[in-house]
């Protein structure tokens, strides 16, 4: 009896103790949770633990940073996800690829009403889309459209908010739920609250935002834009503060920021905390109430006092004496003064939780930008002291070549958003993010060209690489008559003697057939004739013949002997990027006419060298032929010896260096184009190779005869081609050198059994 008590007595004992194992734990994870619960429905954070904060701010100042009047976080959550119903869209899902297989991608913009107003802003966007290369003013060839409506302030208090344009969008026959279509955004929701309802359902469509949360914001869908005022220049914009290759010294500023200051609603917390970190030293936070109507209405105790010392400071002068820039949030994530802190150089310093950085999809702000968190403002100050001089060096290179690669203007920004979407229709051709990161930028470092990076000029030296040890030659002939000139037999046995010649490829840009194979000299290399389209674009055409890093583009008519092209060959490869050649000129700016002047002079300068004459990397052909609209190109076809100036300025912009000149055994003669036979377009026959001395700042001296006038006109075409592509960027890309490269030994009084190249100084 007293044993099966004892059972009895165990097993309940037992009972419990399994109890208390396996249920005990859940009960004390209840209850601390239920705890943790209620005390989480206070407002947070309380800031009134004077221990902590007793020597930053009275706590009855930081008792009431909590506005009554803002949303919760579950309610703008809520507010969000009503404006995007299609918010798990993605380009799989909600756009359309077939569309985009027959044409490839092409960009349409639908046709501006009449009656409709559009911003100044907007109307740089659509002119944007219409100078891009993709623009095609067909529909049924689109990939992707863009709306006439006016979309960019969609804050219904705005003078520039379109109403009705749900209405509107419905009514057109290609919307289709927003399929294929980009929307673009600066300004969402309105006072107070400012979500971003844009007032209408963007169906499927492509979000183009500034100020975009990241939990709306749809990855590998939507893409971020920074925000910009309408005063952004249309194309070429402002170069950066900080010049290439400089080192800044040390700034007189470590911190600072000149802004508003919020008295109530959204984004006061931020701002009204940033005097905290003041020191009057290297540390410059100063911020006004002085704007809006009702400013005196809200004022506190400390506007009187801000706004005084508001004006003791000049902003343009905090940003050229700054190393970081602090970057807090508006009433909106993001802020004009992102894009003046990248500008000037100041290491922007971000305070915007939940801020979708403009073209994070490529961009790596990481190496550009210090984000910081809003509730832990006071660690900012000691946060950036503690980074290196050569990081923040590193930061400040990196913030200009962003600017210029993709902000300084409305151009770059559209063309950067086309281009991040087309990438995404081809994931296998698309631009890694080292060059999306790396000069010269993605927008010039073409996919369709290769997606190995050492099939371009710019990387070889990163990756410890060279190019290619041959050259292909590539003449162009526009001889009158079906028989080979003298000069161009000569030249083709000069560049055939070289040691580096691949091969030799002769453009024949005439009406009349080319010669027939046996009239062409014998080489021990590859000759092969090309038939043009009697074009003078034909001549930076990427033929598939071209399988050689360097291209040697020559005319007819130049002459050059054999050690001048293999000196000039060697010296490009140690300047794959640029422009290496003979006959050179220069440009100017005339003050007097104000406008850009050309000249051929011999004078201490050059800003282009001739491609009658010239080494170049390959991929300048891709470039000149893909990059640039067909624009550009008919330009070059209708003005004679427009083609050399375009491709200088084109690598200028690329790679923001002169070209180089090497040593000549002869100057070059300037010989007037002839158009005896030889229908060659509106492009003249002859080339434009040779070069005469003529007066600086003025043009060729007047000649008696035919010859005379045709010069003159061509000297005119060449003025005026210049000046139109200095419109087309936006700014002059043409840089200026005083640098020619000679052999070593070169002229020096020592045996020619010494000299490596001793034939460039016969005469």
């Amino acid at each position: 009896m007293q044993t099966r008590k004892k059972h009895i007595f165990l097993t309940f004992l037992a009972s419990w103790l399994l109890l208390f194992f396996f249920g005990g734990d859940r009960l004390r994870r209840f209850a601390f949770f239920s705890g943790r619960k209620a005390e989480a429905r206070r407002n947070w954070p309380s800031w009134t633990d004077r221990s902590l904060l007793k020597s930053f701010a009275d706590p009855e100042e930081l008792q009431s940073d909590g506005d009554p009047s803002l949303p919760s976080p579950r309610a703008r959550r809520a507010a969000r996800l009503s404006v995007y119903k299609n918010s798990r869209c993605r380009m799989e899902t909600c756009f359309d690829f077939s569309r985009c297989r027959k044409h490839g991608f092409k960009v349409f913009a639908y046709p501006r009403e009449r009656d409709q107003p559009i911003s100044e802003s907007y109307s740089k966007i659509l002119a944007s889309i219409e100078r891009s290369r993709y623009y095609t003013p067909n529909p049924e060839e689109a990939c992707l459209f863009i709306l006439s409506i006016d979309t960019l302030d969609r804050d219904h208090l705005s003078g520039q908010y379109v109403r009705n344009v749900d209405e509107k969008i419905r009514g057109f026959p290609l919307w289709n739920g927003g399929r294929n279509h980009l929307i673009f955004n600066l300004y969402s929701g309105t006072w107070p609250n400012y979500t971003e309802d844009l007032g209408f359902d963007i169906g499927q469509a492509i979000l183009a935002k500034a100020s975009f949360y990241t939990e709306s914001f749809r990855p590998g869908f939507d893409i971020s834009i920074p925000l910009f005022s309408k005063d952004h220049p249309q194309r070429g914009g402002e170069r950066g503060w900080l010049y290439q290759d400089s080192i800044h010294p040390k700034k007189k500023y470590l911190l600072v920021f000149k802004g508003k200051r919020y008295l109530t609603g959204i984004g006061s917390g931020t701002r009204n905390a940033l005097h905290h970190i003041h020191n009057g030293k290297d540390i410059i936070s100063l911020t006004t109430c002085k704007h809006g109507k009702d400013w005196e209405k809200h004022k506190d105790t400390r506007c009187d006092k801000d706004n005084v010392d508001y004006e003791k400071f000049d902003y343009q002068e905090l940003l050229h004496n700054s190393t970081f820039c602090i970057v807090p949030r508006g009433r909106r994530l993001g802020s004009f003064r992102f894009l003046e802190a990248l500008q000037a150089a100041c290491i922007p310093v971000l305070l915007s939780d939940g801020w979708e950085l403009p073209f994070a999809e490529v961009i790596d702000w990481g190496k550009a930008t210090v984000v910081g968190n809003e509730r832990l403002l006071l660690q900012i100050p000691s946060a950036v002291r503690c980074i290196h001089p050569e990081r923040v060096l590193a930061f400040q290179q990196q913030t200009q070549f962003l600017w210029d690669a993709y902000f300084s203007s409305v151009d770059k920004i559209v063309h950067t958003t086309l281009e991040i979407i087309k990438d995404r229709l081809l994931p296998h051709r698309s631009r890694s993010l080292f060059l999306w990161n790396t000069l010269p930028g993605g927008l010039l470092a073409l996919p369709d060209f290769s997606t190995h990076l050492g099939d371009f000029p710019f990387y070889y030296l990163q990756h410890g690489s060279s190019p290619s040890k041959k050259f292909t030659a590539f003449i162009r002939a526009v001889s009158p008559s079906s028989s080979l000139s003298q000069p161009i037999l000569r030249l083709i046995q000069a560049v055939s003697g070289s040691q580096y010649c691949a091969q030799i490829l002769v453009l024949w840009s005439c009406e009349k057939p080319p010669p027939p194979s046996e009239k062409w000299p014998q080489t021990t290399v590859p000759l092969t004739i090309i038939q043009g389209r009697r074009k003078l674009s034909d001549r930076f055409f990427p033929y598939t013949a071209i399988q050689t890093d360097a291209v040697l583009s020559l005319d007819e008519h130049t002459s050059l002997s054999t050690s001048e092209v293999d000196f000039a060959f060697v010296v490009w490869r140690s300047f794959p990027e640029r422009i290496v050649g003979f006959p050179t000129q220069s440009h100017f700016w005339d003050a007097e006419q104000r406008r850009w002047g050309y000249t051929s002079k011999w004078t201490n300068e050059l800003s282009i060298v001739l491609t009658a004459a010239a080494f170049y990397h390959r991929y300048y052909h891709s470039l000149f032929t893909e990059y640039l609209p067909a624009g550009l190109r008919e330009l070059v076809d209708g003005l004679a010896a427009c083609e050399d100036i375009l491709m200088n300025v084109l690598v200028a912009a690329v790679t923001k260096l002169p070209p180089i000149k090497v040593t000549q055994r002869k100057q070059y003669k300037e010989t007037v184009p002839q158009q005896v036979g030889c229908k060659d377009g509106d492009a003249g026959a002859a080339p434009a190779g040779e070069q005469s001395p003529l007066p600086q700042h003025s043009p060729p001296a007047k000649v008696k005869g035919t010859a005379g006038a045709a010069g003159g006109r061509r000297f005119s075409q060449q003025q005026d081609c210049l000046n139109q592509l200095v419109d087309w960027f936006g700014y002059m890309p043409l840089v200026s050198s005083q640098l020619r490269l000679d052999p070593v030994l070169f002229k020096d009084q020592v045996s020619v059994l010494r000299k490596k190249y001793p034939r460039l100084e016969k005469p």
